[in-house]
């Protein structure tokens, strides 16, 4: 069950796990007693002030979905929950944040699904390179009911609750060495992130992928000790990655989903009105959130092409020797999760 527990705004990367722990029950104890005092002097009318942590920057989609989500669950009841949003990792990295929303400390979490593979080995499933050849054939896919429910219980097994999936368009790659057909991924070092099937996909294309700290990515090819990475073009943007790249080339080898989540157990102690209160609010944010990622998509388009930097869209032949070279990820992937979800993903 959901303890009321929170954390200032301030970065407490230095500190323990517990000591957060104490800072979150300090700081929402310090919220529910204002919120209680706000609005109505009806004490019949429970206010809520619930913590919603992303580790992703504050100009991202992400943030954009965390943001709609908690104003529409206020509009919807009528101003009675209330919900907070940290972002930037001020409560914690991925891993720090999936084990307190686990624990119940965190109510809810935004981010990426690469890093909940640890914690729920069949959504590697979204690991799979190459499987859409646009992000409409991916969205349909994750909204499809067969496809969503077979997911959800996954989260549901893992002590979660899914509400809603948006993205932030495709990752892709930028680089100083430009690639014109499949022979031209040969020998690039492209930092990636420590997952076996993105290391694994990369190494099948013939580049030598090399695990590396984000922190460290712009210094990297800075200093050329890298060639290249991979991201999507939000990031690659927020974070001026392409004003050490000649290139950025359109892979589009994998969606970069954004899972919004919640502990399971405080889901089910919610009354089934306000459970449909969250629902309805996911189901509309999540509409929201995909718009808003093609429309900064088009527009981080615009300010790395206005940098001098360009945009390579590779042939549908390089895609076909793409998705052939990973053959034996997709035999990887398929033999390590659950067959109906391998199955229901891959179908068209």
């Amino acid at each position: 069950m959901f303890r009321k527990n929170n954390l200032s705004s301030k970065n407490n990367a230095s500190k323990t796990p517990s000591m957060r722990r104490l800072s979150l029950a300090a700081c929402t104890g310090l919220l529910a007693l204002l919120l209680s005092g706000c609005g109505r002097s009806d004490d019949t009318v429970q206010r809520y002030a619930w913590p919603l942590a992303t580790a992703s920057p504050e100009d991202t989609v992400t943030q954009i979905f965390s943001e709609k989500f908690a104003e529409e669950v206020s509009s919807l009841s009528d101003g009675r929950m209330k919900i907070q949003v940290y972002a930037n990792g001020s409560l914690g990295g991925d891993r720090d944040l999936l084990e307190t929303c686990s624990d119940g400390d965190i109510p809810f979490i935004v981010q990426n699904t690469a890093p909940q593979v640890s914690f729920m080995n069949d959504l590697a499933v979204f690991d799979l390179p190459c499987a859409f050849d646009s992000l409409d054939d991916c969205r349909e896919k994750i909204d499809d009911p067969a496809f969503w429910q077979l997911i959800s219980d996954v989260y549901t097994d893992g002590g979660y609750h899914l509400l809603g999936m948006a993205d932030q368009g495709f990752r892709v790659m930028s680089t100083n060495k430009n690639v014109s057909d499949f022979s031209d991924f040969k020998g690039q070092k492209i930092r990636t992130m420590e997952n076996s099937y993105h290391l694994a996909f990369w190494k099948t294309l013939g580049a030598n992928p090399t695990p590396m700290s984000f922190s460290e990515v712009y210094i990297g090819l800075q200093q050329h000790t890298i060639d290249a990475q991979e991201n999507p073009y939000e990031v690659i943007v927020s974070n001026r990655l392409y004003e050490q790249q000649d290139y950025v080339v359109e892979t589009n080898h994998l969606p970069h989903l954004i899972s919004l989540i919640v502990n399971d157990e405080f889901f089910q102690n919610l009354s089934k009105e306000d459970q449909a209160i969250m629902t309805q609010a996911a189901k509309t944010v999540t509409a929201y959130a995909r718009e808003q990622s093609d429309a900064r998509i088009a527009d981080r388009i615009a300010t790395i092409e206005a940098s001098g930097t360009k945009i390579v869209t590779l042939s549908d032949e390089t895609r076909d020797a793409m998705r052939d070279a990973a053959a034996s990820v997709y035999v990887s992937i398929e033999s390590s999760i659950n067959q109906d979800i391998y199955d229901a993903y891959m179908s068209k």
